[in-house]
Order: structure tokens, then sequence, then C-alpha cells
């Protein structure tokens, strides 16, 4: 039998961290601005694995090498930052050529998946919160197996309908912005967006 009453406090448990702004939700509402949400549903199904790996890993023990050993941990928010950063670079230069081509050739869905996933694994407010807040949802006394399938579905449904009103909201501001000569500078914030995401990797990874 599944614990229920675990089940039932950490819906609006996840509901509330995953809302919180932190770097994916940027992510998502900056893409959201630029490409439209069409598109970002390939960052996000990115995302998404992402996120179901550190979960995973959360409730098996994996995070416990990740914290025995935090060398990896910090080598892979440095990768990430310096991956965001190489596009948020392109995305600034470029600004002026997308703002009258409608469109980011840099990226493809493959870039966008991976943009998602790199995102999720390096986020130290995701590995914080599984990591410290999801064992005690589990309860080690019962099946382990539908209880991490239940607990990653809801985080993984939390995310997505999280991410698509980032994602929305950041489409709706981009109609706002595309009016007149303001779209250079939609891309340009857009860009500062998501290097103020590479550089949230890099400070965390000095800590």
């Amino acid at each position: 039998m599944l614990d229920l009453t675990l089940i039932a406090l950490f819906i609006p448990t996840i509901l509330l961290i995953s809302i919180t702004p932190g770097m994916c939700m940027t992510l998502a509402m900056t893409l959201g601005m630029t490409i439209g949400v069409r598109k970002t549903l390939w960052m996000m199904l990115g995302e998404l694995l992402g996120v179901g790996i550190v979960a995973s890993a959360a409730v098996l023990g994996i995070a416990a090498i990740m914290l025995n050993f935090p060398a990896l941990f910090t080598a892979l928010k440095v990768v990430g930052a310096l991956y965001l950063g190489y596009i948020a670079v392109n995305m600034w230069r470029n600004a002026k050529h997308n703002s009258t081509e409608q469109t980011i050739d840099i990226k493809s869905k493959k870039q966008l998946f991976t943009q998602g996933l790199i995102t999720a694994l390096a986020n130290p407010k995701g590995w914080a919160f599984m990591v410290s807040l999801l064992p005690p949802f589990i309860n080690y006394q019962q099946a382990l197996t539908p209880q991490l399938i239940i607990l990653v579905t809801l985080i993984l449904s939390s995310e997505f309908i999280c991410m698509m009103l980032y994602a929305t909201g950041g489409k709706s501001l981009a109609k706002i912005l595309k009016r007149g000569d303001k779209v250079i500078w939609l891309y340009r914030g857009s860009a500062l967006l998501m290097m103020v995401i590479a550089c949230w990797l890099l400070l965390s990874s000095t800590h």
C-alpha cells in the first residue's frame, strides 16, 4: 500500500517548488519569448528528462555520490554555464538579424533538447530540493518502485505545467515587445536572462 498521506502532502510542495522562478522556468520564459511555445516544447522535453534523472538519483541514493564527490557536480555546472553563456552571446550578437528574420537559427530541436537537459541536470535548486526534501516523502518500509513512479510522475507533471505557464507568459510579453522597434531588445533581453542563468551556475559552482 502506498502512503497516501505523504503523497497528498507532496503535491502542494512540488507545485510550490516548481512555480518558484529558477533556471528552468526562466529558460522556458526566455524561449517562449523568442521562438514560441511550440518549439520550446523540445527544451521542456530535455528538462523533464533531466528532472526525472535527478529525482530518481535522489531516491536511489546516487545523489550521495555527488555529495561525496562535489567536484563532479561542480564540473557539470561549469559546463552547463559555459554552454548557456555561449548561446546567450550568440543571441545578443544576432539580435538585429533575428529581429528581421523572426527566427533564431541556432535553435535546432537537438540543441533545444540538450539545453533543457543540461539546465535540469546542473540546476542547484533542483538537486537541493530532490536531495533534501524528496526522501522524507518516501516510506522506505513500503515498496520503493511504486512510490518512485508516482512521485516522479507528479514532479514531471508539475514541472511541465509551470514551464508552459512561463513559456506562454513569455510569448504574450513578446507580442507586446515586437511592436515597433522594440523587437531587437526582446532578443537582447532574452540573451541577458540566459546569461544571468549562466552566471548563476558559475557562482553556485564556487560555493
